[in-house]
């Protein structure tokens, strides 16, 4: 069973559906709105614990009644929830448009989560060096990332960065500490400075740029409809998707980032596996509307994989 910690965001989703986003000044009705508990980091670590991980998750809330409520829930997933900070001011807020073909752009305010400091994350500095993966994404300041990682490598915990919101560089003391970057074809593309692409062969070719730019070794590229890309030591391939009917691709990357946290091996030996539980979990999520009601459950899982390991 895998000790995970996650080092993330936690957003309240405010989800507007609509026909198509709108053009530079133009005006479009929203067809229905409604709120979630959600943020990269929240379902990254739901999904992690829905699969029988022990998580714990470092991060931050606000002084109101959404961060109250934000804990209870993950308490109630069995996430560890000592290390999160209530601050002054509102929990964090994104705010999701979905169309009607299941495409989703997103605008986050970042709220509580622009406060998590070094000091937060020190007072966590046994949870971490205890665990076996510490998990993060780019939605809380990168100095707390640095540090977390830092304390991860010095104990021998394997790191996983999911660089999003999309950035165009990543400070060298967190690629340094990074043992397995995992961002989607866009923010993959940002990071060397050129267009995005989902073509094998052109993901194939970058990949010295990844190695020599920013040193990272082990690259899993998400690619939506068109699965994933994985570099890992001298292992290189692509992922193939399930198809389903998509409902809302809301959270099926963090969930596709947890399932992963949650089964590879430090050694990266069972990848092949990792990927395809991992694109189970995240068809099932695809298939379902909402972040965090989205995820998948372990058993979930197992009845999607089993006619291939019958077969």
């Amino acid at each position: 069973m895998k000790n995970i910690v996650v080092i993330g965001s936690l957003n309240v989703d405010v989800l507007q559906r609509i026909v198509r986003l709108p053009k530079e000044g133009e005006t479009l009705s929203i067809l229905n709105k409604s709120s979630n508990f959600g943020g990269k980091g929240a379902n990254q670590a739901v999904a992690a614990a829905r699969q029988g991980a022990i998580v714990s998750f470092i991060g931050a809330v606000g002084a109101d009644s959404e961060g109250q409520r934000f804990i209870q829930l993950l308490e109630h997933e069995g996430i560890n929830s000592q290390f999160i900070q209530t601050k002054d001011g509102s929990t964090g807020t994104a705010y999701i448009m979905l169309e009607e073909d299941g495409h989703n752009t997103i605008l986050v305010h970042g709220g509580a989560n622009a406060d998590l400091t070094v000091d937060d994350v020190e007072q966590a500095r046994l949870l971490i060096e205890n665990a076996d993966i510490v998990l993060a994404q780019l939605e809380v300041p990168r100095t707390v990332i640095a540090h977390g990682f830092a304390i991860a490598k010095a104990t021998g915990a394997m790191t996983i960065l999911n660089p999003a919101p999309v950035t165009r560089r990543i400070e060298a003391d967190i690629l340094s500490h990074t043992d397995l970057l995992i961002p989607n074809e866009t923010e993959a593309a940002a990071l060397l400075n050129l267009p995005a692409s989902t073509d094998y062969q052109t993901l194939k070719e970058r990949l010295p740029l990844y190695h020599e730019q920013l040193g990272i070794q082990n690259l899993i590229i998400t690619l939506g409809e068109a699965g994933a890309f994985f570099s890992i030591g001298r292992h290189i391939g692509p992922v193939k998707n399930f198809h389903v009917a998509v409902e809302d691709t809301t959270a099926a990357g963090d969930t596709f980032i947890g399932t992963i946290a949650t089964t590879i091996e430090p050694d990266f030996t069972n990848i092949e596996r990792t990927l395809q539980k991992a694109a189970a979990a995240a068809a099932i999520a695809v298939s379902k509307p909402g972040a965090i009601p989205s995820i998948s459950y372990q058993e979930e899982i197992a009845r999607k994989l089993a006619p291939m390991t019958m077969s």
